[in-house]
């Protein structure tokens, strides 16, 4: 007899998981409510599909927020480059970009999408786009699900439903609240990699500006900075957003109160930047300082620069003093923010909290109160930065999942 397995979620995980598991002989129903699978999927990347990031590996630990620690074997025994190797044998290139970041060659996300479940309906994998209500359990084993007030018998369940974020795709923490009602102990979901809303108004003046080669310190009320990287932010009418402050968002803890400080000119030491400034006020000797910043800042930024080092937009470049020019230098290398709350949690990219791992086996993800009972993906208090390092998580959970099944 074939082992009946029902996955609830048709997202990366329970994609990956039911093509492992259906290609290895077992029968396979996939539940997703969505009239498509692989809806969260197919808006990653900006729909490009960011798929993994092939980097060494105590990089890719590293690049974990939240127990790193759980995510040891499943990372083991499926690896970005094994990852790689089994979407190309589904006939789907791949190529990698800076920062390690992995793509499809042909930068469409469908082209990951369509090859999974092809690769699914290829071994007789069945998809019922119905809403899995309920998990049934018998001492201590799961036996089925429940769909529009209808059992249905399984020998297992892989809840694969991914957390709260962007909750249009379907996660709306139906999962969550099916563990916790199993008695499965749940960390309150949060937002994670999401955009933050800053006190001072200069990011409202700002909206819209993108600024790349900068670079960002994350700074709790102790003056210790818990985040520092390079890269690019945007500004909005609400605060900041980009790559660097979503993965910024991932550091905060709690009800931390926490500023950022951006480097305007992380390449220039103060004293070549100065000697920069000098430079471009002998080029610009008789102008207005504000219209004296245009080589040295984008327009947007400029236009507000005076406001930010507190030197007088009218006054004259040549009455600029020393010390005015050692609050441009201050202000240049470390343009404080004030953060005071992230986005909301549909806003966000990933979710950060779920199902405790204390209650998972990290080397087959079976929940170790229920027997059959199966967590992967981002369902699991796991979380990782941006840079293809979440789908890695959902991809090796699953797979980790399905060879404990198949075994």
């Amino acid at each position: 007899m074939k082992t009946k397995i029902a996955v609830v979620g048709g997202g990366a995980a329970g994609m990956m998981f039911a093509a492992h598991a259906s290609a290895g002989g077992a029968d396979v129903t996939v539940f997703e409510r969505n009239p498509q699978l692989g809806r969260k999927l197919a808006i990653t990347g900006k729909g490009r599909c960011n798929l993994t990031n092939l980097c060494p590996t105590d990089e890719l630990m590293a690049s974990v927020v939240t127990n790193p620690r759980f995510m040891h074997s499943a990372f083991a025994a499926f690896t970005p480059a094994d990852l790689m190797e089994y979407i190309e044998s589904l006939g789907v290139p791949l190529k990698v970009e800076r920062g390690n970041r992995v793509f499809p060659v042909s930068d469409k996300a469908y082209d990951i999408i369509d090859a999974l479940r092809s690769e699914m309906r290829r071994h007789g994998c069945r998809i019922v786009h119905q809403r899995v209500e309920d998990v049934v359990v018998a001492d201590g084993e799961v036996v089925g699900v429940v769909c529009d007030g209808n059992k249905h018998s399984f020998d297992k369940v892989v809840l694969a439903t991914g957390g709260l974020s962007y909750p249009r795709t379907g996660s709306d923490g139906d999962g969550l609240r099916i563990a916790a009602r199993l008695g499965v102990a749940v960390t309150p979901p949060s937002p994670a990699l999401v955009p933050l809303e800053i006190k001072e108004n200069s990011p409202a003046l700002l909206q819209g500006l993108s600024l790349r080669n900068v670079s960002l310190k994350m700074i709790d009320e102790g003056e210790k900075t818990v985040f520092s990287d390079f890269g690019e932010l945007i500004f909005a009418h609400y605060g900041v957003s980009g790559p660097l402050v979503l993965s910024a968002s991932s550091h905060m803890k709690g009800d931390a109160k926490y500023t950022i400080s951006i480097d305007l000119k992380p390449a220039l030491d103060r004293d070549t930047l100065d000697r920069r400034i000098l430079s471009d006020f002998e080029k610009y000797r008789n102008r207005d300082f504000a219209n004296a910043l245009s080589d040295l800042l984008p327009q947007k930024l400029a236009a507000i620069f005076p406001q930010i080092c507190g030197i007088p937009a009218t006054a004259k470049v040549n009455s600029v003093t020393a010390a005015q020019r050692g609050a441009m230098v201050d202000a240049l290398k470390d343009f404080r923010l004030t953060v005071t709350a992230k986005r909301p949690i549909d806003e966000a990219i990933i979710t950060s909290g779920g199902v405790s791992v204390k209650e998972v086996n990290p080397k087959t993800m079976e929940c170790k109160s229920i027997s059959g009972l199966y967590f992967i993906g981002e369902i699991l208090d796991v979380d990782a930065l941006t840079g293809g390092f979440n789908l890695q998580i959902a991809f090796s959970t699953a797979v980790a999942a399905a060879r404990s099944i198949l075994e």
